[in-house]
C-alpha cells in the first residue's frame, strides 16, 4: 500500500481553543505534521516565509492583519484552508471561487472533507487541477474590502500598515508603486491600475497615467506652461496632471 505524501501544516488563529481543536482533529491523520502555530497575522506572515508549509489553516478575522491581508503580503495562494465565523450568506463568496473553508463551529467530518480536498490538490501535479483554487484565492484577496482603508507593504522582515488617509500620492515606477507618506517613500510591487480600483474614487484621483493623488492633500492646481497643469500637494510636491486628469479634477474640485 502506497503511503500518503507528508504534509507540513501551519495553524493560524487568534483563538487558543480553535488552534487546539485543529490540532486535535489532525491527530488522526498521520500524514500531517503541525510545524507551527500563530495567533496573529503578523506572526503568520513571518512563519509562512520561514517554514513554507504545504498547508495553512488560516483564520479570516484576526488582530493586526486579517487572513486575506496575510495572503496579500506573502503571495500565498495554494494550500490554504480558511477557518471563519462568517455567516452562510457571506460564505457563498468563498464557494463561488472554489476555495476551501471551514465555517465555525465545524465538525470533524467537515474538517476531514476539507483536508481530503487539500491532499488531492497537493498531490496532483497537473496545472489544471491546481489552477481553480489558486485563482479563487487570488480573487478573494483582490476583493478583500469594498474600498481600501489601509495599504500593506512588506520591507524585508518589516510590515508597514499605512492608513490610506495618510497617503499623499502614489506613483507608478515600472512594476512597483512609490507610495508617499509623511515625506517617506515606500515601494510596493503592484500595478497602479489595480490599486486605483481599490481606492475610494471620491478621495483619490488618478490625474496622470503614472500618478494618483489624495484629494485631501491637494493645495492648488498650477499651470507651469501652455496646456500643462500640475497639482501642488501639502508637502510642496508637484505632480503632473494630464489633460484627461485635469478634466476629472475640475469636476471634483
Amino acid at each position: 500500500m502506497t503511503s500518503l505524501p507528508r504534509l507540513r501544516a501551519l495553524v493560524v488563529d487568534d483563538e487558543d481553543l480553535a488552534r487546539h481543536l485543529i490540532r486535535e482533529y489532525l491527530q488522526g491523520h498521520a500524514d500531517v505534521e503541525v510545524v507551527g502555530e500563530c495567533e496573529n497575522g503578523l506572526d503568520a506572515v513571518k512563519q509562512i516565509g520561514a517554514l513554507n508549509p504545504d498547508l495553512v489553516f488560516l483564520d479570516i478575522q484576526m488582530p493586526r492583519l486579517t487572513g486575506l491581508e496575510v495572503l496579500e503580503l506573502t503571495g500565498r495562494r495554494a494550500g490554504v484552508i480558511f477557518t471563519t465565523a462568517y455567516d452562510e450568506h457571506a460564505i457563498k463568496a468563498f464557494e463561488l471561487h472554489a476555495v476551501d473553508y471551514l465555517l465555525k463551529p465545524f465538525s470533524k467530518a467537515r474538517f476531514d472533507d476539507a483536508l481530503a480536498r487539500a491532499r488531492t490538490l497537493h498531490a496532483s501535479a497537473a496545472a489544471s487541477a491546481a489552477s481553480a483554487p489558486a485563482q479563487g484565492v487570488e480573487a478573494l484577496v483582490a476583493r478583500r474590502g469594498a474600498t481600501l482603508e489601509r495599504i500593506l507593504i512588506r520591507d524585508r522582515e518589516q510590515v508597514h500598515v499605512i492608513p490610506v488617509e495618510q497617503v499623499e500620492c502614489i506613483e507608478a515606477q515600472g512594476d512597483y508603486l512609490a507610495i508617499e507618506v509623511d515625506g517617506k517613500c515606500h515601494l510596493k510591487p503592484q500595478r497602479i491600475s489595480e490599486i486605483e480600483e481599490q481606492l475610494d474614487p471620491t478621495r483619490f484621483l488618478r490625474v496622470h497615467r503614472s500618478f494618483i493623488i489624495n484629494l485631501a492633500h491637494l493645495q492648488a492646481i498650477e499651470r507651469p506652461g501652455p496646456d500643462r497643469h500640475a497639482a501642488r500637494l501639502r508637502s510642496g510636491k508637484r505632480v503632473p496632471i494630464s489633460r484627461s486628469g485635469y478634466e476629472k479634477l475640475r469636476e471634483l474640485v
